[in-house]
């Protein structure tokens, strides 16, 4: 079963349905015996950091997903989700993350060019910098949708980027978690291929 995160921030909806779509079981649920119980956790996440970690945090959820990533279950964060498995955001003040994969959230108008729209939204190409089981199916080329204006920053553990006047972190992984700066449930084919992988992969990083 998967276990989607509801914590009171993000459309859940498109996200279940993908899942669904591909054969997945999913709770999406806020109850922690449940998470708790799954096979693989998802945690995602749209709006402001600060908001969001402090709902997590008042919710007890920040630990059951530490809880959940201590035991080896595969998780993975989705846009303001990837941010919160990082250390700690700069979006309107400081605000401590999860810490689960190192680094830190800051804006993308720190270093894209200062013609560039932001947030940034829209369609780009997947870099894979390192390999993860979650791209097993990805093929140079295959693009992505993002909606963002902050990024990860100062992480060790990027594992793709995508060029947008710079290069901005697109996905992160450390052991068995790992989070997608991206969209995969408005990416088509190719988000749904990396759901898929996500959903069997066995939590080991190789």
């Amino acid at each position: 079963m998967i276990a989607i995160i509801d914590y009171g921030v993000g459309n859940l909806f498109s996200l279940s349905h993908s899942l669904t779509s591909i054969g997945a079981e999913v709770a999406v649920t806020g109850d922690a015996t449940t998470i708790l119980s799954a096979d693989h956790v998802i945690l995602p996440g749209v709006g402001a950091f600060g908001d969001a970690a402090a709902k997590l945090r008042e919710t007890g959820l920040d630990e059951v997903v530490k809880d959940v990533a201590a035991k080896g279950v595969p998780v993975m964060g989705i846009c303001l989700g990837m941010q919160l498995l990082l250390d700690k955001s700069f979006e309107f003040g400081e605000h401590a993350g999860l810490g689960l994969i190192p680094g830190e959230v800051r804006p993308i108008a720190e270093v894209i060019p200062a013609d560039y729209k932001i947030p940034h939204i829209g369609w780009n190409a997947l870099n894979v910098v390192r390999s993860h089981p979650i791209f097993r199916d990805i093929k140079p080329g295959d693009c992505v949708y993002f909606v963002h204006s902050y990024y990860g920053a100062r992480c060790s553990e990027v594992i793709a980027t995508a060029e947008y006047g710079a290069d901005l972190t697109a996905a992160v992984g450390r052991g068995n978690v790992v989070g997608c700066q991206f969209h995969p449930e408005k990416s088509g084919d190719v988000g749904l291929n990396i759901l898929k992988a996500f959903i069997s992969w066995d939590g080991v990083d190789a």
